[in-house]
């Protein structure tokens, strides 16, 4: 049955636009008692067909594999097979991360025994009340497809559904497969069309007549309009499409976390970000916006400032997106289609429509204003400990229009979104659906294989760092050179900014003074480590990784309390209604104030 798997797995391709291409680009593993009999001895036996990656954590390798398929738009992916027990649940926060951000991975953990003869078997979660359950039920709420594959033969009929969720570009995300250990093993004369090369076309969905001309309606008669660009921009390749629709109508363009780099920074319709972790042009456009066309954006609370961003009493929605759950969302004029050919047919419908002059005018003084903040901002020099702006300033200096950087979590997203410029599409990755502290060393290692040509810039906290450093031995073995910069806050600098903010002073947050060396542990897994203590040094220290031949890390010592502004923000978090700390009654009393401006769209 494994090696059935395998093969079926090495014949499957996609297709879009006239271009056609193997699905899976290998497979990830983790081998135990339960897969290396079945999976793993199907890899070996197979390995013309189906390159296998070893990698050093489970959960590490799913984010590795949903960062390839990010970075592929979705077109390609890589599967991961793992043992039973710990080595399966450990992939469970990365089928999650899939999962939420609409990323394609294929999961294939171990199972126990389908005979249930040796059971309990090592590693096994026994019930009381079924047989029939394991630890790998847990993949169920967190997986689009899940199956347990009991009998060979039922593969047969799992592994289509499997490839027809995986290549939905509005139904995918996680697809866990388990596999018990005993049935991987076992043969059956499987139909040989199984194994015939098949081909899956991604569609791009047209919207329905009536919904486009509703939606153009909308925007010929708004008065402030403005376009959030999400991540559905990128993954239909609809960012030129994107830029065209802007220019032509005049409209100004936010971006989402997940949406950054749909536009060039300094395309004069471009407002940069939007949301809690935007800046002053897009925010501020935002409040007065009579409609809204959200393209391709799930409308997280990020984006929509837990439902704050949108003042005008009268604000309308116009929702463009492959997903129907998300089209709908805030009450929109729904246009459930792809992205590229939504943009395409409305700029037909709409030809000649443009926004006013009075717009236009306010619209570029926010602009001019938004860009002489960043210029502001970007242009502290400072010494170690460094301002975090500064830092992120210098490497996308030292980085070229086609160098992708990669985040995550902690403070680095909030001041990545604001001050990272962009040319080209898909140069920002940043892991914000789940915003899962380790993602960014696998992560980036799954952007550098699915793109090897281009320079990766992993930015993480040291937080980040000590919860998933490992994969620097995956990319020093398999030669997939990174620049990692690591920013040592010494604790959690995102959450400990919150915590103040909230009055609680950052409790919690900081790390004791201990004797710990981030920098000789990324020596130790073998990562070439520059230490710089200045700017210049910094920018030596770019220079020379960029120039290495293996992965490099840039350890920096940077100051917490060197923030950047949050720019007409706000962002939904409870803070204590009862409380005896004074700094709590008055974060209590600020909180209430933004949830005075809360809204529903209905």
């Amino acid at each position: 049955m494994a090696q059935a798997l395998v093969k079926f797995l090495s014949v499957q391709h996609t297709e879009r636009d006239g271009r056609r291409q193997s699905f899976f680009a290998g497979m990830f593993g983790i081998f135990g008692h339960g897969n290396v009999a079945g999976v793993g001895q199907a890899l070996d036996q197979m390995q013309d067909g189906m390159r296998y990656f070893q990698c050093r954590n489970e959960q590490a390798m799913v984010h590795t594999a949903a960062a390839f398929a990010k970075m592929s738009n979705r077109m390609r992916t890589l599967a991961c097979t793992t043992s039973i027990g710990p080595g399966a649940t450990n992939m469970v926060t990365g089928a999650a991360g899939a999962t939420i951000n609409r990323l394609p991975v294929l999961l294939l953990p171990g199972d126990i025994f389908a005979n249930r003869v040796p059971a309990p078997v090592l590693q096994q979660l026994e019930s009381s009340q079924s047989q029939d359950v394991s630890v790998n039920d847990c993949f169920k709420p967190v997986s689009r497809y899940w199956d347990r594959i009991s009998r060979p033969e039922q593969l047969v009929t799992a592994l289509p559904e499997a490839m027809r969720v995986l290549t939905s570009p509005s139904e995918t995300g996680a697809v866990t497969l388990s596999l018990p250990e005993d049935t991987q093993t076992e043969a059956f004369d499987y139909p040989s069309a199984l194994f015939e090369e098949r081909v899956w076309m991604v569609a791009r969905p047209r919207g329905d007549g009536d919904a486009m001309r509703r939606a153009a309606e909308a925007i010929r008669n708004a008065r402030c309009p403005l376009i959030i660009a999400g991540g559905g921009v990128l993954f239909s390749d609809a960012a030129a499409q994107l830029a065209s629709f802007a220019a032509m109508g005049r409209i100004g363009v936010g971006e989402t976390q997940a949406g950054k780099s749909s536009m060039p920074w300094d395309h004069p319709y471009a407002l940069g970000p939007i949301g809690a972790t935007g800046g002053s042009a897009a925010n501020q456009l935002a409040r007065e916006a009579d409609v809204v066309i959200a393209i391709g954006t799930r409308l997280s609370d990020f984006t929509t400032m837990s439902k704050t961003a949108f003042q005008d009493p009268g604000v309308r929605f116009v929702g463009i997106n492959v997903c129907e759950f998300d089209a709908f969302k805030h009450s929109a004029v729904p246009v459930v289609a792809d992205a590229r050919v939504a943009l395409e047919e409305l700029s037909g419908i709409l030809r000649g429509h443009t926004t006013d002059a009075a717009y236009n005018t306010r619209l570029a003084e926010r602009n001019t204003a938004w860009h002489a903040e960043v210029d502001r901002l970007r242009a502290q020099d400072t010494a170690a400990p460094f301002a975090q702006a500064n830092v992120i300033a210098a490497v996308n200096d030292a980085a070229s229009s086609s160098d992708v950087v990669v985040g995550a979590a902690g403070s680095l997203p909030g001041d990545l979104h604001k001050l990272w410029r962009n040319s080209e599409p898909n140069t920002y990755h940043l892991e914000y659906g789940y915003s899962c502290m380790g993602y960014e060393i696998a992560g980036g290692l799954g952007v550098k294989m699915a793109d090897p040509s281009r320079e990766v810039y992993v930015m993480l906290g040291d937080g980040s760092f000590l919860m998933m450093a490992q994969e620097i031995v995956t990319s020093v073995q398999e030669g997939y050179k990174l620049t990692i910069v690591l920013c040592d806050s010494s604790g959690y600098a995102s959450i400990g900014g919150l915590s103040r903010s909230l009055g609680s002073g950052g409790f919690g947050t900081s790390y004791p003074d201990l004797p710990v060396d981030l920098a000789a542990n990324a020596a130790s897994l073998g990562a070439i480590v520059h230490k710089p203590t200045t700017s210049s040094g910094l920018v030596q220290a770019l220079a020379q990784a960029r120039a290495a031949d293996r992965t490099t890390v840039i350890y920096l010592p940077v100051d917490p309390l060197k923030g950047v502004p949050g720019y007409d923000s706000w962002w939904d978090v409870p803070v204590a209604e009862v409380s005896d700390q004074s700094s709590v009654q008055a974060a209590r009393s600020a909180w209430q104030k933004g949830k005075n401006r809360q809204r529903y769209f209905l």
